[in-house]
């Protein structure tokens, strides 16, 4: 049986701030916003190996993706929400419903080998794209925040979902 990925949640995606979270990322304006302060969550989560977040006190399940470049051929590093499943983790390129698919995606399909950091912990992972079964990853991803319906309204791209695992 593979490894399990370390899970570590702060906060409750059902209180008070988790709503108020959901309700502002769901508009542009709520999700400009997040655009706008995702370099100082990835600042805090680089230096806490995403033991820590600014959308912590939410219950956010948050990981950094450090995937290569591929044209530049350099570390590329993101904050997501991730979708816990033992061995495996989820990943979903919403780009908060813009319609080019977000940089990471990309980056995925041309090399699939990467690094999560996670609860503390930094490991190399192998990506592939998901292609069965998304419309149920996609339900478990709107469990996590409604936002991502929100999203998949404002776009006509296919969201890209990847299972990660232990490389």
């Amino acid at each position: 049986m593979a490894e399990q990925f370390p899970k570590r949640q702060w906060g409750s995606n059902t209180n008070f701030l988790a709503r108020l979270a959901t309700k502002l990322a769901s508009t542009k304006p709520g999700s400009w916003l997040i655009r706008k302060v995702t370099p100082l969550d990835r600042a805090i989560l680089e230096r806490t190996n995403a033991k820590y977040t600014l959308l912590g006190p939410i219950g956010a399940p948050v990981m950094l993706l450090t995937t290569t470049g591929r044209k530049s051929g350099e570390p590329r590093t993101q904050p997501l929400l991730c979708l816990h499943d033992g061995a495996t983790i989820y990943v979903i390129g919403s780009n908060f419903g813009q319609q080019q698919h977000p940089a990471w995606t990309t980056n995925l399909l041309a090399n699939p080998n990467a690094t999560v950091a996670i609860a503390g912990q930094r490991i190399p992972v192998r990506a592939t794209l998901v292609e069965s079964d998304k419309d149920a990853l996609f339900a478990r991803f709107v469990e996590i925040t409604s936002a991502y319906g929100i999203y998949r309204t404002r776009t006509t791209r296919d969201l890209r979902i990847f299972a990660l695992t232990r490389a």
